[in-house]
């Protein structure tokens, strides 16, 4: 299956994306993202809806004045895949045992394609918080302290921390590809 995505300049600085699929759809981005817009026809005549939100590459875009992901889905995904992963093991597994799985296998799916976005603090403390609440389950207590504290002891980061390690390693890798295709002459392409 072949999928197109067109980056289109509108009027006001905005942005249209257009993804051509079995189940096309646009979505606005903009300052002037919440007003109603004429549907976008293809070049077949079928009308495109505009909606809220738009899966990505395995993460949601969301309509907004600027380019903004949905965590939403990255914590259910975590969640499922965290009651999976007690589903298995249950409590007979040891404490480390259980963190080192979670960390290994279901913190990959909460932080997906995070690094490329703006989060705002608000979405960062919530990634906090999901973390904060499976160390709460795990070790049976509701005292920050002491959370903090088997956190540490057991040297596992909080997302905002991870978030902010990935961020600057794909920052990294972007500014090493940039100075690659400069140190080539493939800037003039560009």
């Amino acid at each position: 299956m072949l999928i197109v995505c067109e980056l289109v300049t509108c009027n006001s600085n905005s942005i249209l994306w257009l993804r051509y699929m079995k189940k096309s759809c646009c979505l606005h981005i903009g300052p002037r993202f919440d007003v109603a817009c004429t549907h976008v026809t293809t070049a077949d005549g079928q009308k495109l809806p505009w909606v809220s939100e738009i899966r990505y590459l395995g993460t949601f875009i969301v309509a907004g004045r600027q380019v903004r992901c949905s965590i939403t889905h990255a914590k259910r995904s975590f969640h499922r895949a965290l009651n999976g992963t007690f589903g298995k093991i249950g409590r007979l597994a040891s404490k480390e045992v259980t963190l080192e799985l979670v960390k290994r296998k279901c913190m990959s799916i909460l932080l997906y394609g995070l690094e490329c976005y703006t989060l705002l603090k608000a979405d960062i403390r919530s990634l906090d918080f999901v973390v904060t609440r499976f160390f709460m389950k795990l070790f049976k207590s509701t005292n920050t302290d002491t959370i903090n504290d088997c956190r540490i002891y057991f040297n596992f980061l909080m997302p905002s921390e991870l978030v902010e390690i990935r961020r600057n390693r794909f920052e990294g890798k972007f500014i090493d590809c940039c100075n690659l295709l400069y140190y080539f002459g493939i800037n003039k392409i560009m």
